[in-house]
C-alpha cells in the first residue's frame, strides 16, 4: 500500500506553490480577453498561395480604414485579423479589398460582437463560476451528511472546494503566461472549459470521498485511525482516477494536435485542468480531510 498521506505536506506544499505562482502571474500580466468579452471583430483567412508579412497585411487594412489592427499568423497558411467592431457592410467591404490585393485567399470565419454584449458575457461568465461552486459544496455537505465524525460533513465540500480553485487557477495562470509571450486570448470556450474542469475534478474528488465514507461506516464508529482509513480508501480508488484520467487526456490530446486552431487552446485548457483533478483528489483533497480532522482536535 502507498503511503500518501504520510507525505500530505509534501504534495499540498507542491500545489500551493503552482497556486501562488498563477496568482502571481495573473497579477502581474492579467489575462489577456477574447473579442467574446471586449467586443470588436475577428476575420481569420487561409492563404492558398504565399501568406503575406504580418505589416503588408497592416497597411493595406489601413487602407480600408481599419487602424490598430491585431494580426496574428497561424499555422504555415492561416491568418487571424482582430480589430475594432465592424457591421457586415464592412466587413463584405475589407474582406473584397483583401482578396483583390492578395490571390488564393478563403475567408474561414468571421465574428463581430459590440462591447456591451462583450461586458455582459464577461459577467455572465464570473456568475456561472461562483454558481457552480456554491452548489458543490451545498451537494457534497447533503451526500455527506451522514457521516458527520471525525469531519463535519460540510467541510468535505470545502476542501472540494479547495482542491477545485487548485484546478481552475493554475490553467488561469497558465493562460495568463500564454497571453503575455504568444498572444493567446480567453474567450467563451475557455469558460467552457474551466465549467467542465469543475464538473469533472469534483467527480474524481467525490470517488475518493464516497470511499472514505464507506470505510468509515466500516470501522465501526472507531476513528482512532482516521489517517489510516484515509491513505487506505486512496490506494482503493487510485487506480480508477488514473485510468479515466488517461483515457480522457488521450482523446484531448488528439484533439489538441489535429482538432483544429479554434479548439486547440479548448482543448489545452482541458487537458491541464483534468490532469491536475486527477492530482488533486488524491494528493489534495484527501490530505485535507486529515489536516482538517487534526485541526479540529485541536
Amino acid at each position: 500500500m502507498i503511503n500518501i498521506i504520510g507525505y500530505k505536506k509534501f504534495w499540498l506544499a507542491i500545489a500551493a506553490t503552482l497556486v501562488l505562482a498563477s496568482i502571481v502571474f495573473v497579477a502581474i500580466w492579467g489575462l489577456k480577453f477574447g473579442i467574446d468579452f471586449t467586443g470588436g471583430s475577428l476575420l481569420e483567412l487561409r492563404f492558398t498561395g504565399e501568406r503575406p508579412p504580418v505589416s503588408e497585411m497592416a497597411s493595406n487594412l489601413a487602407s480600408t480604414g481599419i487602424e490598430s489592427a491585431n494580426i496574428q499568423p497561424v499555422g504555415e497558411d492561416g491568418m487571424i485579423l482582430r480589430f475594432k467592431t465592424v457591421d457586415e457592410v464592412k466587413h463584405q467591404e475589407v474582406l473584397k479589398f483583401i482578396k483583390e490585393k492578395f490571390s488564393g485567399l478563403e475567408e474561414q470565419r468571421f465574428e463581430s460582437i459590440g462591447p456591451t454584449i462583450g461586458k455582459e458575457l464577461r459577467t455572465k461568465a464570473i456568475y456561472s463560476v461562483v454558481i457552480v461552486l456554491v452548489a458543490i459544496i451545498i451537494y457534497i455537505a447533503w451526500a455527506f451528511r451522514k457521516v458527520s465524525k471525525p469531519v463535519a460533513s460540510w467541510k468535505y465540500g470545502v476542501i472540494a472546494i479547495i482542491a477545485l480553485l487548485h484546478d481552475v487557477l493554475i490553467p488561469i495562470g497558465l493562460f495568463a503566461i500564454l497571453g503575455k509571450f504568444m498572444g493567446i486570448e480567453i474567450n467563451s470556450a475557455f469558460v467552457a472549459a474551466i465549467l467542465t474542469i469543475l464538473g469533472y475534478s469534483v467527480n474524481d474528488t467525490i470517488v475518493v470521498f464516497d470511499r472514505v465514507r464507506e470505510n468509515l461506516i466500516k470501522s465501526g464508529g472507531d476513528y482512532r485511525d482516521f489517517e489510516g482509513i484515509v491513505n487506505k480508501s486512496i490506494n482503493e480508488t487510485f487506480a480508477r482516477s488514473i485510468n479515466t484520467t488517461l483515457t480522457t487526456l488521450l482523446a484531448l490530446v488528439a484533439v489538441f494536435f489535429w482538432g483544429g486552431e479554434t479548439v486547440k487552446y479548448f482543448a489545452l485548457a482541458l487537458i491541464v485542468g483534468i490532469g491536475l483533478g486527477a492530482y488533486s483528489s488524491i494528493f489534495i483533497a484527501s490530505p485535507l480531510l486529515v489536516v482538517f480532522q487534526k485541526l479540529g482536535k485541536r
